[in-house]
């Protein structure tokens, strides 16, 4: 990506190297939610609670401590991989600005949180082992920068575009989050068998991901960031990240039915469905019989 000398964004809060006390336990999620919890442990997404289990109850605070250098790395700001968070997470501002005037509405942007081992999010606690995630409540991406030399060592997506479709794609829960979308999501889950409320999970990581897509088409043409490997290192992401993929790699066999994120097919079909198009309209995931 051609990214070095782009505009940065302001919208980035620096956590890394503070200290969070451990042993909050969340209330209400029962045996789907702690399943679910397991899972997002190997995905990436909307954090569950919240989208899912209509928020969290904390049932005792957590406390947060001044900035320390921690295992997490420097907390200064000035590293070169926060500048690139920051400069992609400023180019889906302008695209989502851009996107959202042209249909007569205002972009609200998130706030995008690093995070070292663990972070208090208005969802409740979060460890690195969560995976990037976006909380509504808040309306916040967090991030432990961690993610992305998993993402390379364990999912074998290396890349900087690879990294940015992470970001765009929590910024696409955003987009859900603004649209109603994600309380449209929420009340209709409450109705649902579990295998039901699983199938709509997906639909909602594919359209997150459908989105990620629209980005990158529209960030394209507007500023020629991208050269045809980085469009294939978004796609090795894209499928890295497929709920097959990770079922097979944890326990060697897939359960389609417990799916919440998508298979890997479905993720690059939706994927590249956005990239394609570069319009919103075409990742409506709700109304096809098999997303």
């Amino acid at each position: 990506m051609r990214w070095r000398e782009a505009r940065r964004s302001d919208n980035v809060e620096d956590r890394r190297g503070m200290s969070v006390r451990r042993g909050v336990r969340v209330g209400g999620m029962g045996g789907l939610g702690i399943l679910l919890i397991a899972v997002i442990a190997m995905l990436m997404g909307v954090d569950p609670r919240a989208l899912f289990q209509g928020g969290p109850t904390l049932d005792s605070p957590s406390v947060s401590v001044p900035p320390t250098q921690g295992r997490g790395g420097p907390v200064s700001g000035s590293d070169e991989l926060r500048d690139f968070v920051a400069v992609v997470l400023a180019d889906t501002e302008d695209v989502w600005h851009a996107v959202f005037r042209g249909g007569g509405q205002t972009y609200p942007p998130p706030t995008l949180v690093l995070f070292s081992e663990a972070v208090e999010s208005a969802c409740g606690m979060a460890e690195s082992a969560t995976g990037p995630f976006y909380c509504p409540l808040d309306a916040k991406v967090y991030l432990d920068l961690s993610f992305f030399e998993e993402l390379q060592t364990r999912f074998g997506a290396p890349g900087d575009f690879a990294q940015a479709y992470v970001i765009a794609h929590e910024v696409g829960h955003h987009v859900q989050n603004v649209l109603g979308i994600t309380q449209k999501v929420h009340d209709l889950r409450s109705q649902l068998s579990r295998a039901e409320a699983n199938q709509v999970s997906v639909r909602v990581e594919l359209q997150a991901d459908c989105l990620a897509g629209v980005w990158a088409n529209l960030a394209q043409r507007t500023r020629l960031v991208l050269d045809r490997a980085d469009i294939e290192e978004g796609l090795r992401a894209t499928s890295a990240l497929g709920d097959d993929r990770i079922q097979r790699r944890a326990q060697g066999f897939v359960v389609p039915e417990s799916f919440t994120h998508g298979s890997a097919a479905q993720r690059v079909h939706w994927f590249r469905q956005g990239l394609a198009r570069g319009d919103p309209e075409a990742c409506d995931t709700f109304q096809n019989d098999q997303p």
